[in-house]
């Protein structure tokens, strides 16, 4: 599903990946995240599909998250992690601070990881470009006791502002980065020298 910078991946596509049926799908910069999915009905109308926003990394072992969604038998199944935080957190008694401890993980919180298993009836929840996947869709899905989450408890992080990005830039380069094997490291390395 295409929108803004579109093109950069449709040129990714074409020089890379020559034997795979690839459908590059233009969705329209203002087409919101329901929208996007609703345009790939007639795609993927037939048989269950994987879907993902694309600004997430993860180690989520997709055979399970499949497995999952197949054993609980519902329209969807959502991932659901826990964020790294991204702020120091307080504890407060009237204006004295009593507690401190900087960037801990959330660990009573959990959030949509942005990975989803979808069967072609969750299409019904989606109305038109306007919708946006997260709101009605989604709540719809909740109401209808259609929707599981798996939840992933191992590496997952967002990719929204340059800090993330280099925060997973600096894995690579360091090799500890979860959701690259120790093989592609040499992969990775191999294409580096040759750019």
């Amino acid at each position: 599903a295409l929108g803004y910078k579109g093109e950069i991946i449709k040129d990714y596509f074409k020089k890379k990946i020559a034997d795979l049926n690839i459908h590059l799908i233009e969705t329209g910069s203002d087409t919101l995240t329901g929208g996007r999915v609703k345009r790939l009905e007639k795609h993927l109308k037939e048989e269950t599909f994987l879907l993902t926003y694309g600004d997430g990394l993860s180690n989520i072992n997709i055979n399970e998250l499949v497995s999952f969604h197949k054993k609980h038998k519902k329209i969807i199944t959502m991932s659901a992690v826990r964020p790294p935080a991204r702020f120091g957190a307080l504890v407060l008694e009237d204006t004295k601070i009593v507690k401190f401890r900087e960037k801990i993980q959330l660990n009573d919180n959990w959030i949509n990881g942005g990975f989803f298993v979808v069967n072609p009836e969750f299409f019904k929840y989606l109305k038109n470009d306007k919708t946006v996947l997260e709101k009605e869709p989604i709540e719809e899905a909740v109401k209808d006791d259609q929707i599981r989450a798996f939840r992933h408890e191992g590496f997952w992080q967002c990719m929204d502002h340059k800090v993330d990005k280099d925060y997973l830039d600096k894995l690579i380069i360091e090799k500890k980065a979860p959701w690259v094997k120790s093989v592609s490291y040499t992969h990775l390395r191999a294409h580096e020298t040759r750019h």
